[in-house]
């Protein structure tokens, strides 16, 4: 498995030269690969419905507290998710040759699409929880680059940040989430955690792991409030729509909860958080579907309503929840993902998605509107398809809710016969409406295109007719790794009249009657207040968030990075004082036993003299050439105290970094205006009170350090093994050089970008940069100015 998501990985990265190889074709080819990769995946279905698993681990990153190994984990969970993955992925793939044919970023999106596509299958094969999180994390950066594909459009970069800012902020809750459960089970492997599920329950800290947990999947799976940012990445172009907001990424938290029940499920917070915002979510935006005319709208606000069934069934955790569940996910990522993909050729082909500018489109379109007809007949749940299977699973596992469930019947009837109408108004305005003229000739898309959808949707109807082509071996398998157990089930697309038939028959009429009275009704005020209040009036919030979290960035930044350096310090000294002080004193109190036995007289006057001459300087002197060359005298003061003690390489170490230094500083100081210091004598008190206190501190500090006993262990050490193992017999040269080479190449590094940094200041011109406008010019004045000042 391993092996899979690695070649993915380098092919996505050598995809835009087999673009440019391959041209047009490029498509057709780089499709071979999640073809190859479904035919592989698919090839353990008879182990996997055996009731086996699969496993793999190769070590990676080893800690002291945990490792964190690249360990995968096949189940029928899993199997059931990397075969849509790479099944879609492979539609998708095509399609988007033909959909952005043409287009210069065209590369860029075979690169990001197949980057997705590895990180997707990382999220649902990864066995240990850091895994996880990683690959979860690559899908939100991988979507944020498709979702932003038309970059230069302004609505598609804000789409793209805000999915990126609200799957951020929940894999940040996921990550603590995971590693709280990964503390208090003491396993970081999902396959040994499903069978230590009572550890975790009966842990102190199961809520705070719940709702971490669930705060990461409803980000992901765009639960209420969260739903927003699906509707708004509809700005991404259709391959990216019908790929990830319908059949994989959006199902990220629907796997990650449902992989998770046996160990966090079968508890009524569970059931009442879990269920309870998928019900809720379901509804809200199932009528939110009726508020919108374009296509791609209607669809997302229906991918939606899927999503809050899913969480509900899983929020459920009966057996009959767990069975619809399997069904429903694989029903739906068939179904969705051809509905996106004829949007998208009807809007590339017809010139619009507005079902009000559509009609006539069956003569013109007649292969996208078989797939579109057979699709949006499964979503409606009409036999013989195999939606109507899913829908008739979920109606069973609602009338046997644990709880409340004459309620969560109401709402799932209500909400479905919404999706009735939807799927009738995707399919019927367009293609069966009255003939209109659309902004482009219409003609049936080209083959990359239709070859998807129809294949998606002639599979719906295959499984509904034959539905034991699936239920044994795959549908089982799902069903069993979700509930934790096994389980034995068949499906069947007749089971006589029963309540499940006739609540199916009662949505099909209600949905009928609503389509019929659909334009009255999206016109409607009730309609309208309905739409401002769960679809603008989150986003509404969101942005209100983001401009006062920026406002409020704005302000902190114009208060402490106003451009004075003297600001900069007090308020470095200040906050190591308070924080640093205050632990120092409430965790090991003042500790005051300084020793001056060992203090040579030459010592003694030698830091007399020092801070004397330092103190007059600073005190008498105004110019900054005497303030720096007062700094370089405690260098060299230093210098001299190293020799006393017989570190002569140290010394001159001291000596010539000094002498640097302080050429340095003074070639600089050159360039900077000569203004008259305006501090007040208030702020001169308090720079000196600060000063003071942050001295007192560090001698507390140093007396407190030196209180402590010794251990020379480290010392020994390195006395014992420089010439050993390095081959140095000067222990501050292996130190550096060897034991910490990496440390001592990053100061190399810090101190090159310094210099650079200084000698862009040497040479950059104080006035008329020809870089620079006369309004950038005097900004920089105005900066140099306070850099000035503050020196």
């Amino acid at each position: 498995m391993l092996i899979v998501i690695a070649v993915i990985f380098v092919v996505a990265l050598v995809s835009p030269w087999i673009h440019r190889v391959f041209r047009e074709k490029s498509g057709w080819v780089l499709a071979l690969l999640p073809l190859g990769s479904f035919i592989y995946l698919a090839s353990w279905l008879p182990h996997i419905a055996g009731g086996n698993v699969v496993q793999e681990s190769t070590a990676w990153v080893s800690m002291a507290l945990f490792n964190v190994d690249l360990a995968f984990y096949l189940d029928g969970l899993s199997l059931m998710f990397g075969l849509i993955i790479t099944g879609i992925g492979t539609f998708i793939v095509l399609y988007g040759s033909g959909y952005l044919g043409g287009d210069a970023n065209l590369p860029r999106f075979y690169c990001a699409v197949l980057l997705f596509m590895g990180s997707m299958l990382g999220v649902v094969l990864a066995d240990n929880l850091i895994s996880i999180f990683v690959f979860w994390e690559l899908t939100s950066f991988t979507s944020f680059i498709l979702i932003g594909y038309s970059h230069e459009q302004e609505n598609s970069r804000k789409a793209a940040l805000q999915a990126l800012l609200v799957t951020g902020i929940g894999g940040l809750a996921l990550l603590a989430g995971l590693v709280l459960m990964g503390f208090a089970s003491g396993h970081w492997e999902v396959s040994t955690l499903l069978n230590e599920g009572n550890i975790v329950r009966d842990h102190p800290h199961y809520v705070a792991i719940l709702i971490l947990v669930l705060a990461g999947a409803f980000t992901k799976s765009a639960q209420f409030p969260f739903s927003f940012w699906l509707p708004g990445a509809m700005a991404a172009p259709t391959p990216v729509s019908a790929y990830l907001h319908s059949a994989t990424m959006v199902k990220a938290g629907v796997y990650l909860l449902a992989r998770m029940n046996p160990v966090l499920g079968s508890t009524e917070i569970w059931l009442l958080l879990v269920g309870g915002f998928g019900l809720a979510t379901l509804l809200i935006s199932a009528w939110l579907a009726l508020s919108f005319t374009d296509m791609k709208q209607i669809l997302a606000y229906s991918t939606v309503m899927a999503l809050g069934t899913m969480m509900m069934l899983i929020g459920l955790g009966t057996e009959l929840a767990m069975e619809g569940l399997a069904v429903y996910i694989l029903s739906h990522a068939m179904y969705k993902g051809a509905l996106f993909m004829v949007a998208g050729a009807v809007d590339h082909e017809a010139g619009t998605r507005d079902v009000l500018k559509l009609g006539g489109l069956r003569s013109l379109m007649p292969i996208s509107f078989v797939a579109a007809a057979l699709a949006a007949i499964s979503m409606a749940g009409i036999p013989p398809l195999y939606g109507f299977i899913a829908k008739e699973i979920v109606y069973e596992a609602a009338l046997g809710a644990p709880l409340w469930s004459v309620l969560v019947i109401i709402v799932a009837v209500i909400a479905n016969i919404a999706i009735v109408a939807a799927s009738a108004i995707v399919v019927i305005r367009p293609f069966l409406g009255k003939k209109v003229e659309t902004p482009k000739k219409a003609h049936e898309a080209p083959l990359s295109m239709w070859i998807g959808p129809l294949t998606l949707a002639v599979l719906g109807v295959l499984l509904g007719v034959l539905p034991f082509l699936v239920d044994k071996a795959l549908m089982v398998p799902v069903a069993s790794s979700v509930y934790g157990a096994p389980l034995d089930f068949y499906l069947s697309l007749w089971h006589g009249i029963n309540l499940p038939l006739i609540l199916s028959l009662l949505t099909l009429a209600g949905g009928i009657l609503v389509y019929r009275n659909w334009d009255g009704l999206r016109e409607s005020s009730p309609m309208r207040l309905y739409q401002t209040g769960f679809a603008q009036f989150p986003i509404s919030g969101y942005d209100g968030l983001v401009s006062g979290l920026l406002g409020f960035a704005g302000l902190q930044t114009r208060f402490f990075q106003n451009g004075l350096m003297a600001n900069y310090l007090i308020t470095i000294l200040a906050t190591l004082l308070i924080a640093v002080g205050y632990t120092f004193i409430t965790r090991s109190g003042l500790i005051w036993d300084p020793s001056f036995e060992n203090v040579l007289v030459q010592e003694w006057a030698l830091t007399i003299g020092i801070f004397t001459s330092l103190g007059i300087m600073l005190a008498f002197g105004h110019s900054r050439l005497t303030m720096v060359i007062g700094a370089g005298v405690v260098g060299f003061a230093l210098a001299l105290i190293y020799l006393m003690h017989g570190a002569a390489d140290l010394a001159m170490t001291q000596v010539l970094v000094e002498t640097l230094t302080v050429i340095l500083v003074v070639l600089v100081l050159i360039h900077v205006p000569r203004i008259k210091d305006a501090r007040s004598a208030t702020s001169r008190v308090r720079d000196a009170g600060v000063a003071v206190a942050a001295g007192v501190m560090m001698t507390l500090l140093i007396f407190a350090v030196t209180a402590a006993p010794f251990d020379a262990f480290i010392s020994e050490f390195y006395a014992e093994a420089s010439y050993p193992l390095a081959h140095g017999r000067n222990i501050v040269n292996v130190i550096l050089v060897d034991f910490r080479a990496l440390d001592t190449m990053g100061e190399v590094v810090v101190v090159a970008i310094a210099g650079l940094a200084v000698y862009a200041l040497i040479k950059m011109k104080r006035f008329g940069s020809s870089g620079l406008s006369k309004a950038g010019g005097a900004e920089s004045s105005n900066a140099a100015s306070k850099q000035g000042k503050s020196s």
